[in-house]
């Protein structure tokens, strides 16, 4: 078995990227930090865990190895969602991680829940911004040592967690934010925090500095993109990064115009990434790809520890998930159907326009809220495409994986158009809010600047009325948007009362009804209730039903 994995690990994807240090090194042979991002629960897919635990295993028989994780592990799937992410650092745990940071999702059970979760697993985290009342939560690094030759590892988290994951996880009860991530508006905070995280290190020895981030290459990530740091920043050999679920391997300058090694392994193991300081103190990255459509552990039969475990976890929750509760006539989509990245990697499109599947989403919150005028589904919280033909309670939950609840309040028109404004400030890049939309009908045009402003922890703020509005033309209920009206809105709690995705216009509203339902329950009741059981033609189209209409594309 080992000499089949060792064949594969020679199929590599990409190119190595490489960088001279500058002090020699004493490793007697060459280390490999093998590295994962943005699991997201896919436990079974791509290499699986069971898979990552042959490389590993494979590698140490002629190279130090150490195993770190950048973020976005115990959350994504129906396995995270029912133990509340548990599962996943046991299985984390059998496989051997050495180092992990925390991601934006790993706060999505609530910040006791994750801080458990942190205790219970065998391995360190480390972050070097996040922190409660400025006090560092984790370290800010830690130190490996190999043949004498000292390591150290930096973490960083996406300071748009606050946003991205649920705000009032990070406040007090009397809605303070207590928990932060140095989040400023132009990034200094986080330098400044990486830069003497570096510095630290390198005052204890460390011929080497390795920064494990969840920062991502995405422009909404700005000013703390991976890029940023690095140009603000000095001391630093090679970055691991995830967030934004790319592949990039480059290498950049520093500020003072040194190379720094940059990799990213993508999502769900469909690759492993591999860092190697050789002994010649050359530092390379490259990806292990996984590209059969069947995972290496269902197609090589690997038993292992590793398969041991995810076998069990998953045997544990397979009976209550696979009863058939619908069925669909249609695909229903959160990925083009017709486009693919050059690689040949799905595009998703739920999080910039308008699919069937959104419209489906938004519908059901719509027909379970006993009511509502209005109902908005963020693209972000739409996680996995239903295949046609049947549909299992594991669907759902793998569309749902957050376990939101439905509520509905009333707001002005004017709040909804702001809200409808926010969502579509990033076009045509993506965003986690980007509003799958029920009861009304709109026009945007990306072409024109978003006049949406931030606040200093990139909330939005207001609408610069000096500008013109990407959102016009907004029919509720065939009817134009009166601003001074009441409506009533249904969605969810991260959304409403949570200031999710940045959506804080609506506080302070009045709230008709909590708790209604899980949004879970709501699709199940409207797919099972009142369209009997089957999603037919009406979502036959994979774009929608036309509710949005960008303008001057």
């Amino acid at each position: 078995m080992k000499k089949l994995l060792l064949l594969l690990l020679g199929c590599v994807l990409l190119w190595n990227c490489a960088a001279m240090a500058e002090e020699t090194p004493a490793l007697s042979k060459n280390l490999v930090i093998l590295y994962t991002s943005d699991v997201h629960c896919g436990v079974d897919q791509g290499w699986g865990y069971a898979g990552l635990y042959e490389i590993k295993e494979s590698l140490k028989e002629n190279n130090h190895v150490l195993l770190v994780d950048d973020g976005d592990a115990i959350q994504g799937e129906t396995i995270g969602t029912v133990t509340t992410g548990e599962a996943i650092i046991d299985i984390m745990n059998t496989v051997g991680y050495d180092i992990a940071i925390p991601g934006n999702h790993e706060f999505n059970y609530g910040m006791d829940r994750f801080l458990e979760l942190a205790e219970k697993a065998d391995f360190p985290y480390i972050s070097c911004n996040f922190n409660k009342e400025g006090t560092l939560v984790f370290p800010p690094s830690i130190i490996k040592e190999f043949d004498g030759v000292k390591i150290g590892f930096v973490g960083v988290t996406t300071p748009l967690t606050l946003r991205t994951s649920t705000p009032k996880y990070f406040m007090n009860e009397d809605g303070e934010f207590i928990y932060g991530f140095l989040q400023d508006e132009n990034g200094e905070a986080v330098y400044n925090a990486v830069q003497k995280a570096v510095d630290d290190v390198r005052a204890q020895g460390a011929q080497y500095v390795v920064v494990i981030a969840h920062l991502g290459n995405e422009s909404e990530s700005t000013p703390w993109m991976y890029s940023d740091v690095i140009e603000h920043t000095n001391g630093i050999d090679a970055w691991l990064d995830g967030h934004s679920h790319d592949t990039e391997q480059v290498v950049m300058k520093n500020k003072d115009g040194k190379d720094v090694v940059r990799s990213a392994c993508g999502t769900k193991l469909a690759y492993v990434g591999a860092l190697t300081i050789a002994t010649d103190g050359s530092i390379s990255s490259e990806l292990y790809a996984w590209n059969n459509s069947i995972s290496a552990p269902k197609l090589l039969g690997l038993k292992n520890p590793v398969a041991d475990a995810v076998r069990s976890a998953s045997d544990a929750l397979s009976e209550q998930l696979k009863e058939v509760i619908a069925k669909t006539a249609v695909d229903l989509v959160i990925y083009d159907p017709n486009e693919t990245t050059e690689d040949g990697r799905p595009v998703r499109i739920v999080r910039r326009t308008e699919t069937n599947l959104g419209d489906l989403c938004a519908d059901a919150y719509l027909d379970q809220s006993g009511g509502a005028d209005v109902a908005f589904v963020g693209g972000g919280g739409i996680r996995m495409p239903i295949s046609k033909g049947d549909i299992t309670i594991n669907d759902i939950l793998n569309v749902y994986p957050f376990g939101n609840q439905l509520m509905v309040v009333e707001v002005t028109g004017q709040q909804i158009l702001d809200a409808l404004e926010w969502s579509v400030h990033s076009m045509p890049g993506e965003f986690g809010g980007f509003l799958q939309v029920a009861g009304l009908t709109m026009e945007t045009d990306p072409t024109i600047p978003s006049p949406c402003v931030v606040d200093s922890n990139q909330m939005f703020d207001h609408v610069d009325d000096s500008l013109p509005r990407r959102v016009r033309n907004v029919l509720i209920d065939g009817k134009p948007l009166d601003p001074e009206k009441a409506y009533r809105l249904a969605s969810i709690n991260y959304y409403l009362s949570d200031n999710g995705d940045g959506y804080t216009m609506f506080a302070g509203c009045t709230v008709l009804q909590d708790n209604v339902k899980q949004d879970i329950q709501a699709l199940i009741d409207y797919i099972c209730n009142t369209l009997g059981g089957v999603v037919g033609s009406e979502y036959a189209d994979p774009y929608g039903q036309g509710r949005i209409v960008a303008v001057n594309e």
